[in-house]
């Protein structure tokens, strides 16, 4: 071997084993891309170790998702929806399985939630607070688009008050039990046959999701456990479909959304009284099933976050690397390792203070250690 391909070598060696394990896994946790830990993974078996034992796809889903904290363990399903038993081993054995299904399940669920796939939510209602007229003004009605359906009127209507700070509230059951919801869209009912054509508008709405109390019957009233609050938006007395968009994407563990409706402005000039009606509520965002399941364990939130392997359905969340891909993406694969070691490189290069060389030539680099260890 020459001197300058042994130096070359040197100059490409591991930053993780040069560095101190606190700034090594400071650099890493700065990947916001779920691709990137799977680059990161496919360096070597020494780096894939690292990632795995760090549980670094965890907490990638955690930042982007602090709903995941309530998770108490995660399980793999077989084809048949079953879980997946570990077999006998050591102990360190069978830590180190639960490591890898941790890993593998986070950094399917970390590109599940890359999808920009985006769908109305809503699977069926659940209840109003009050209804004015029922069923003629039923909460069902805002789930058709549009205010005039098969020539009448649709909407829902509340009762009437004379106290403008009465609130209403709309209850739904989502399309599953662990959905990404990123927008809620509401349009406000225009009555047409009134004098003045009123819009009975709220003049704030409030978003929560959450899941029902045990025994889990959406049902029943009163029963619902509230993980998460939106802030406060204001409506417009405007005969449009608004749009409220959340402050960051909220993965809704339980499946069930309401709807808070703060404020009356409109009084209904037959009787004085102060209502609030919508024509239309949708629920944007994506469902993470069948992939995934959650299994609300307790009144608290904790729960299991179950996972189905890939190939179990026709809908496939996008492919992790295997050493079935086409040949493209073989190729693709190799330039990013090539890449990521260039990358390395630089990294471990400035941590050390050391000038980085330009004249890399990935064929002359041979370290046994670098061989393609797939993420999973």
């Amino acid at each position: 071997m020459s001197s300058s391909t042994h130096q070359r070598m040197e100059s490409c060696m591991d930053f993780l084993s040069r560095l101190d394990y606190d700034t090594s896994l400071k650099i890493l946790k700065c990947l916001d891309d779920p691709a990137d830990l799977v680059r990161v993974s496919c360096v070597s078996r020494s780096w894939r170790h690292y990632v795995i034992t760090n549980g670094l796809f965890r907490q990638l889903c955690l930042r982007i998702f602090p709903q995941l904290s309530r998770a108490v363990c995660v399980a793999e399903l077989n084809g048949l929806g079953q879980e997946e038993r570990a077999g006998v081993g050591t102990s360190y054995s069978t830590e180190w399985i639960a490591r890898e299904r941790e890993h593998r399940v986070y950094s399917y669920l970390a590109r599940a939630f890359m999808s920009t796939v985006s769908m109305n939510c809503i699977a069926k209602t659940i209840g109003a607070s009050s209804t004015d007229n029922f069923p003629q003004e039923s909460i069902d009605n805002t789930l058709e688009q549009g205010d005039n359906i098969g020539g009448r009127f649709s909407y829902w209507s509340s009762s009437g008050q004379n106290n403008p700070d009465v609130p209403e509230t709309l209850t739904y059951e989502l399309i599953s039990k662990i959905c990404v919801i990123t927008d809620i869209n509401i349009q406000p009912f225009l009555a047409h046959f009134q004098m003045g054509s009123p819009i009975y508008s709220a003049r704030s709405v409030r978003f929560k999701m959450g899941h029902p109390k045990a025994p889990f019957d959406p049902s029943a009233e009163g029963v619902f456990i509230w993980t998460y609050t939106s802030p406060e938006f204001p409506m417009t007395q405007e005969n449009r479909l608004q749009k409220f968009r959340l402050p960051e994407p909220v993965l809704c563990i339980g499946g069930i959304l309401q709807i808070e409706l703060l404020g009356r402005v409109q009084r209904q000039e037959m009787d004085g009284l102060l209502y609030i009606c919508v024509s239309y509520v949708e629920v944007l965002g994506r469902s993470l099933s069948p992939k995934f399941r959650a299994e609300v364990l307790d009144p608290s939130g904790l729960f299991v976050l179950k996972s189905q392997p890939l190939g179990t359905s026709e809908n496939e969340y996008p492919e992790i690397p295997t050493d079935n891909d086409d040949d493209d993406d073989d190729d693709e694969m190799q330039t990013g390792e090539i890449e990521f070691r260039r990358i390395s490189n630089e990294l471990r290069a400035q941590a050390l203070g050391e000038a980085v060389e330009d004249d890399w030539d990935e064929d002359e680099y041979e370290d046994e250690d670098f061989e393609v260890e797939y993420a999973l």
